[in-house]
């Protein structure tokens, strides 16, 4: 069993509990509700800008020109198709600019995000690559899961494309390959804090659709804190 098999074994159930979840089982249906879905590109839009971010924060720590590259790439990947993806999507859904501005990131893409960038900034490398591999390899296998059975005129099928399509795949394969190399190079310590990532990151990745199927933000307090002005 080689080290990213093993992050998936043990992370086997809550995997399954991301690919039978509603979001994703109405997303392949085609019967996932369009306000829904609005409210998950938008989501996403803000989520691939701090994705992107963490990737070029760990693409200037990798150790070597390879994975360098890599990183880097795949951070202009990020940008360069998802905001193709949801400009079309974005049009078609009728999310203008404005209300696309007007909409903050949810507490569930803050939170990630802010994960992803906290791992890429302090975490040792092979850590910070372990956190940003589960957006790769859950994305791949919802999107080729769903492909398999999903009609043709599914009016999410361009999102189910890009996620099953074979560029997406070789993106996907190679981190899931940089993280084998990294695993089998790093020490027991190194190797269960990747272990950690990895969970926390699948975690962050369930808990995204989970918000954007319930349309959460921001809990608000029903009685708010009062906060007054401190004399300097």
């Amino acid at each position: 069993m080689s080290f990213t098999e093993m992050l998936w074994s043990e992370t086997a159930e809550l995997q399954e509990t991301i690919l039978t979840m509603p979001f994703n089982t109405e997303l392949a249906a085609g019967t996932l509700p369009s306000d829904t879905f609005q409210g998950y590109i938008i989501q996403d839009a803000h989520y691939l800008e701090g994705f992107a971010r963490a990737l070029a924060l760990s693409a200037s720590r990798a150790p070597g020109a390879d994975a360098i590259a890599q990183l880097a790439g795949s951070a202009a990947g990020a940008i360069a198709v998802e905001r193709q993806l949801h400009g079309d999507y974005m049009a078609r859904f009728v999310v203008t600019p404005e209300t696309f501005m007007a909409t903050p990131p949810s507490q569930a893409c803050d939170h990630y995000t802010a994960f992803l960038l906290r791992s890429a900034a302090v975490d040792p490398f092979p850590v910070a690559v372990t956190a940003l591999l589960p957006c790769f390899w859950i994305y791949y296998r919802v999107g080729t899961s769903i492909h398999a059975h999903a009609a043709p005129e599914n009016p999410y099928r361009a999102w189910i494309d890009t996620y099953a399509g074979e560029a997406f795949a070789s993106s996907v394969h190679a981190m899931i390959a940089l993280t084998d190399r990294l695993g089998a190079q790093a020490d027991q310590n190194t190797q269960n804090a990747m272990k950690t990532a990895f969970a926390q990151s699948s975690w962050h990745e369930w808990m995204f659709w989970h918000s954007a199927y319930h349309r959460q933000g921001w809990e608000t307090p029903s009685n708010p804190p009062r906060v007054s002005a401190q004399s300097a």
